[in-house]
């Protein structure tokens, strides 16, 4: 159990037990990629895999952290915070950071070990995890008086200044906000959200890991906004009334074609489309049609394949390997894209067969043998 790891871990390298544990949860999205930073709609959850975090003050102004994962250290002082070539340290130093520029004040240093069961570069999050789940830990144990909400756009901006890369709010929101069985329909351009029951009945939810991470993905990523912002330029200049993609429709975007690059065009396109498609899955799951919710999700994957190009060989194989299988109502590429996982519905009764036949044609075609993972729907982040 990854608690009794990182408490384990803690307790040898500080010499007593820590003052406050805290949860972290990673996260899912079932539809509405790349939307969030378009100030579109999502729809999220947070899951039975997460970060945890173990931490106690100290008396003078330093920081002492622990990657219990990766068997690494650092020791910063909390009044020089600055950017290290420790690529994990960044996200914990980052919120940091962004707490103080609030103006509220931490008052001390502190010990921390973290770890957890998140895989990293599996597109399930863990560096949102872990700025949540520190961003919610210094709150609780200074008593900062931060909202939820505060706390998920402090993540945010960790990730932009100190990460470098400029995700949405999603990733953070869903960590943060998790319900029990339940998924979030949020409205990333208003920052609101409302629940929407996930009765999967005799579905399960599971992802397979590709177990590739082609370097392309973070570039690529900060690309897609960059066009995006291009091509929503391109629709304001023409129509004033559009602020966001979630005001332009097919028709406007077809209209004036020729302004557009083929490549701004088609991101465009993909961005419009999947509005579309998260109305239509919201109606799916108030119906419990989830038929109709996993025949929305392979048309997601088309559209991230062939007209956002981020997905990959290796992700486009495995979904391919779920289209003719009636046991699986849907699947597509989940994450910023390039590698990670695929999620997938499928019938419980079957889950086991299926996962042996997609391991094995995986394994046979790339000599990769990908990694799975059954998840359910969770609690956010809390203390422990």
């Amino acid at each position: 159990m990854s608690l009794t790891r990182v408490a384990t871990s803690f307790r040898n390298k500080f010499g007593s037990d820590p003052e406050l544990k805290v949860r972290a949860p990673g996260r899912i999205n079932l539809i509405g990629e790349h939307t969030d930073y378009n100030d579109g709609f999502v729809l999220p959850a947070a899951i039975d895999k997460a970060i945890i975090f173990c931490l106690s003050k100290r008396k003078d102004d330093e920081i002492h952290l622990k990657s219990v994962d990766l068997d690494d250290e650092l020791v910063l002082s909390l009044n020089n915070l600055q950017r290290t070539d420790k690529g994990w340290a960044n996200f914990l130093i980052g919120v940091i950071k962004e707490i103080q520029n609030t103006g509220r004040e931490i008052s001390s240093g502190f010990n921390l070990a973290f770890g957890g069961d998140v895989p990293l570069g599996a597109g399930l999050s863990s560096s949102a995890a872990i700025e949540s789940g520190i961003g919610m830990a210094i709150n609780e144990m200074y008593n900062l008086g931060l909202s939820k909400l505060e706390l998920a756009l402090i993540a945010q901006k960790a990730e932009h200044n100190f990460a470098g890369v400029r995700c949405g709010i999603m990733d953070m929101y869903a960590s943060i906000m998790g319900k029990e069985n339940q998924v979030i329909r949020l409205d990333c351009k208003n920052l609101t959200h409302t629940y929407l029951p996930f009765e999967s009945g005799d579905l399960g939810i599971v992802l397979f890991n590709t177990g590739v991470s082609h370097n392309l993905a973070e570039s690529e990523y900060n690309k897609r906004r960059e066009e995006c912002e291009e091509g929503l330029g391109i629709l304001k200049k023409n129509y004033p009334e559009v602020s966001s993609f979630r005001d332009a429709n097919r028709e406007m975007l077809e209209s004036h074609k020729l302004d557009f690059s083929p490549k701004v065009y088609n991101r465009c396109d993909y961005v419009i489309a999947e509005g579309e498609r998260m109305s239509k899955a919201t109606q799916d799951l108030q119906n419990s049609d989830m038929n109709l919710f996993g025949e929305l999700m392979y048309q997601t994957h088309d559209g991230l394949q062939n007209l956002y190009e981020v997905s990959c060989e290796e992700l486009d194989f495995l979904v391919d390997l779920t289209r003719n299988d009636s046991r699986i109502i849907g699947s597509r590429m989940m994450g910023g894209g390039f590698g990670g996982c695929t999620i997938n519905l499928i019938q419980k009764d079957a889950m086991e067969e299926i996962k042996d036949r997609i391991i094995a044609e995986y394994k046979n075609k790339f000599g990769l043998k990908p990694t799975y993972y059954n998840v359910s729907i969770t609690e956010g982040c809390s203390v422990i």
